[in-house]
């Protein structure tokens, strides 16, 4: 997998404007595990070329493998605008009601919007109080 990785990113680097390469480049990071390279490549693809159903499908895709389904379902949605077959628009809505199926049953990241620093003084605290109870005794 290394040597295909290395051969799509020296493609990348002979073909900066290729967002299909940087789509198999980001596929490939995926493959081999490495979600923040691919998350960027991915990226990088859907800027680069704002028109390419499968960049964007591919960047939904690895979100919804992440379990980020909220920005899972908004990338799947405008990847089905994008779709230009019923093979597209088929793969695209597949996802879709899987995504959705998943946000029904509760299986979503988490999305960290507060801060956990009041929890985690409350719980040092009482750990502290806990660890001086045990130690008057």
């Amino acid at each position: 997998m290394a040597d295909y990785i290395r051969v799509l990113e020296q493609a990348c680097v002979e073909n900066p404007d290729s967002a299909d390469i940087r789509t198999c480049l980001g596929m490939a990071y995926a493959m081999n595990y490495d979600a923040y390279k691919s998350m960027d490549v991915l990226e990088a693809a859907c800027e680069i070329d704002a028109a390419s159903f499968w960049a964007r499908f591919k960047y939904a895709e690895l979100h919804y493998r992440l379990r980020a389904l909220g920005k899972a379902e908004e990338e799947t949605l405008r990847a089905l605008d994008l779709a230009t077959n019923s093979f597209d628009v088929a793969l695209s809505r597949k996802q879709l009601l899987e995504i959705r199926r998943l946000m029904r049953e509760g299986t979503v990241k988490p999305a960290l919007t507060r801060s956990l620093v009041v929890p985690a003084l409350a719980l040092a605290v009482m750990s502290a109080t806990v660890c001086l109870m045990a130690a008057w005794r």
